[in-house]
């Protein structure tokens, strides 16, 4: 398994109600060395969290100790800029499992899929509700269910669905990526290639 299946998710969120958070923000380029999945989340938005002297900056949401969860809640157009996969290796490794805008870049998203992050994409004045209601109380929870493609903000109990690949729904619910669907088929290709004529 390439990550942990994704089924239904019950998490406080964090917000970023900021618009056009690029790739470069989200992982800057001095930080993309590494070719492996982790270590990434030290970084994320580290131009944003940190200053120079590395002290953590106090305005900045994710060193604010009230708000934390699975769930990053984002501005519009989320990810754009580069298509570095290493921005959606960041946002995993932090331990944020969904995104949720009314936007998304996407290669950014696609990326996201293929690493098992669900990018929600949902309507600008359901996000606004997310975000009015989070901040009002930190504590409040947001159902993510990729079964239904569903978002239900629990206090509330206002919901939205939300449109996702069958194919990538498909991966997130096994935790599968790619090469984990083709094994997944071994025996079924190996049958019908012992069945069919070269």
């Amino acid at each position: 398994m390439a990550y942990e299946n994704f089924k239904v998710l019950k998490s406080k969120c964090v917000p970023l109600p900021i618009e056009n958070v690029d790739t470069d923000q989200i992982i800057p380029a001095r930080f993309l060395k590494a070719t492996e999945r982790v270590g990434f989340g030290d970084n994320l938005f580290r131009d944003w969290r940190y200053n120079s002297d590395d002290s953590p900056k106090k305005d900045f949401i994710l060193n604010n100790t009230q708000f934390e969860g699975k769930i990053l809640v984002g501005g519009k157009n989320f990810g754009s800029g580069s298509s570095r996969e290493h921005a959606a290796w960041a946002i995993y490794d932090y331990g944020f499992r969904c995104v949720i805008s009314s936007f998304f870049a996407d290669i950014f998203r696609a990326n996201c899929l293929n690493i098992g992050v669900l990018p929600v994409q949902v309507s600008p004045e359901f996000l606004d509700k997310i975000f009015d209601t989070v901040y009002k109380d930190p504590n409040s929870e947001i159902i993510v269910d990729l079964i239904n493609q569903k978002v239900t903000i629990l206090k509330s109990n206002i919901s939205e669905s939300f449109i996702i690949n069958s194919y990538k729904k498909e991966n997130m619910l096994n935790g599968y990526d790619d090469i984990d669907y083709l094994m997944n088929l071994k025996n079924t290709i190996k049958k019908f290639s012992e069945k069919t004529p070269l």
